[in-house]
């Protein structure tokens, strides 16, 4: 049974946007979880994108504040992430994932869209 799905990858110039959608079970977006994006380049660690609380605060990376926007419908069960001025180091596996209490370890996870940027 699949709980989270992502969507919305693709390869793109430097400079350009890319949007992505995690689509999920209700329960994810309901009053316990916050949800986050969460990215692993090749040859390197996984590293937590940005979050958003069932309320709506959302905290970013350092190395894409000013540039993605976090945004969650609670309503249709989906988060997205609006990535502007992309560079070619955002380049990775973009994953979803659900954080109980947000807190402590991502789960579930998605599969995973591929983000590719070019320079």
């Amino acid at each position: 049974q699949v709980q989270l799905m992502e969507s919305g990858g693709g390869s793109v110039q430097a400079g350009g946007s890319l949007r992505l959608s995690c689509a999920g079970s209700e329960e994810f977006f309901s009053s316990r979880y916050c949800m986050c994006w969460l990215r692993q380049a090749p040859g390197k660690e996984r590293e937590r994108v940005s979050c958003i609380s069932p309320g709506l605060i959302t905290n970013y990376a350092d190395s894409v504040k000013g540039r993605f926007t976090n945004s969650r419908d609670n309503a249709k069960n989906t988060m997205f992430l609006q990535m502007n001025s992309l560079k070619p180091e955002d380049t990775g596996m973009y994953y979803c994932a659900a954080q109980e209490f947000c807190a402590g370890h991502y789960g579930p996870w998605g599969q995973g869209t591929q983000v590719t940027v070019s320079s």
